[in-house]
């Protein structure tokens, strides 16, 4: 017991001797962000002006927990700290990254004040309590203060969310409906350009999904695919709690970009892609192209490949989202072809590829990894196959073997 009061007694000096360094220390914790997590010191100076003050705040408060022997469990955060975090969370700040903040603060302010502990505590025994005591005592502080701000975060970052995304919602489905005279209001409701180029996109995820909060996933994902492209950020709504409405700014569309960055999720999310278009009746039309291959993949269900884009399966999406009609189609165009089989599978892969290079076997096959002669014999066993012939319906082999490729069983037929 005496040590413990030993301890708070050294600690209380220590920390009224760090008093008069509030401002120092907050700026060694600044510089440090500006090392570690550039992005909360490289903003604007309202921001900065507010991550200075939850830092000095912070400190301050640790202080006076130390002088007055308070107990950690039950002391309240900062002010300033509790509303640099409401505002991280409007902007959209990764909470992660206000955690970080803290624990890196943790350890700087601890080594300034183990070395003035080290230097008034004139006992090894003494020292070794009074660090020890300090340690414990300020990652209980800490502790405390991130779940509070976390708190706030979360709760401020769901209700901006839901005020933004009703918002963008209404003025979007007025857009989408033509009810819009002022497209330039519009614009600056919504901070994106609708006179510019688009490409639709939806994304969503299937039922029971991991993610806690699978609009926030989604929302990455959109920013991510939009970085990748360009540097305009797209245009998110939620459409529902797995789905969103998502325009990207752009003029030509990489499909494989957004396969590559839907697999980097490690998750289901389901992308659905409209064509690229221009202006507002291009912001109309590339979405409905989307919702339709959406409503395309749903049909097809897992079978269906991850990412669906209106280019690949369009002229399906726009006669039907009934599979059994799709696969009765690719059954009388590819005929034995459309078998679910595993020598199907090769013979049309192979085939899919020998046309969409143009019909050149050597460069089908540098692209399927098989000898020249090899891509001949199994090109001549697929056309042996098929139920038409390919010479005067080759648009329409291309099209089945394309959606055998992208949906899989959905449209293949059992065996």
């Amino acid at each position: 017991m005496q040590q413990q009061v030993d301890a708070r007694m050294w600690l209380a000096e220590v920390a009224t001797a760090l008093a008069d360094r509030v401002e120092e220390l907050t700026g060694t914790l600044l510089a440090l962000y500006e090392r570690e997590v550039p992005h909360l010191v490289h903003d604007d100076e309202a921001m900065v002006t507010l991550l200075s003050a939850s830092v000095f705040a912070n400190i301050d408060t640790a202080l006076r927990m130390f002088q007055r022997g308070l107990d950690p469990d039950r002391v309240q955060a900062p002010a300033a700290a509790v509303e640099y975090a409401r505002r991280l969370a409007q902007r959209g700040t990764p909470v992660s990254d206000l955690v970080r903040a803290y624990y890196l603060g943790q350890a700087a302010v601890l080594e300034t004040a183990l070395a003035e502990g080290t230097a008034r505590i004139p006992e090894a025994k003494q020292l070794g309590h009074s660090l020890r005591h300090a340690v414990s005592t300020t990652f209980r502080f800490i502790d405390g203060v991130t779940r509070q701000v976390m708190a706030v975060y979360e709760e401020e970052r769901g209700r901006w969310l839901l005020n933004r995304s009703a918002v963008r919602a209404t003025r979007v489905r007025a857009v989408l409906d033509g009810d819009v005279t002022e497209i330039g209001a519009s614009e600056a409701a919504l901070g994106y350009r609708l006179r510019g180029d688009h490409v639709g996109l939806v994304a969503w995820y299937p039922e029971h999904p991991e993610p806690k909060d699978p609009l926030a996933e989604l929302e990455v994902l959109a920013h991510r695919v939009g970085r990748a492209a360009t540097s305009g950020d797209p245009l998110f709504v939620p459409h529902d709690e797995l789905t969103a409405w998502v325009w990207l700014p752009l003029s030509t569309l990489d499909v494989a970009e957004v396969e590559r960055q839907v697999s980097e999720l490690d998750s289901e999310v389901r992308v659905a892609l409209g064509d690229p278009a221009h202006g507002v009746e291009g912001f109309r039309t590339t979405h409905r192209q989307a919702v339709r291959v959406q409503a395309l993949a749903l049909a097809a269900g897992k079978d269906s490949a991850r990412v669906l884009a209106f280019s690949d399966v369009g002229a399906v999406a726009l006669m039907t989202s009934d599979l059994p009609s799709a696969r009765t189609w690719v059954e009388y165009v590819l005929g034995r072809l459309a078998s679910d089989e595993p020598t199907a599978h090769r013979l049309r892969t192979t085939l899919r590829v020998f046309l969409e290079t143009g019909s050149s076997y050597t460069a089908a096959a540098g692209l399927l990894g098989l000898h020249k002669n090899s891509v001949q014999y199994r090109v001549r066993k697929a056309e042996e196959l098929l139920a038409v012939p390919l010479a005067t319906r080759r648009l329409d082999v291309e099209l089945a073997l394309k959606l055998c490729d992208r949906l899989g069983g959905a449209v293949l037929t059992r065996q």
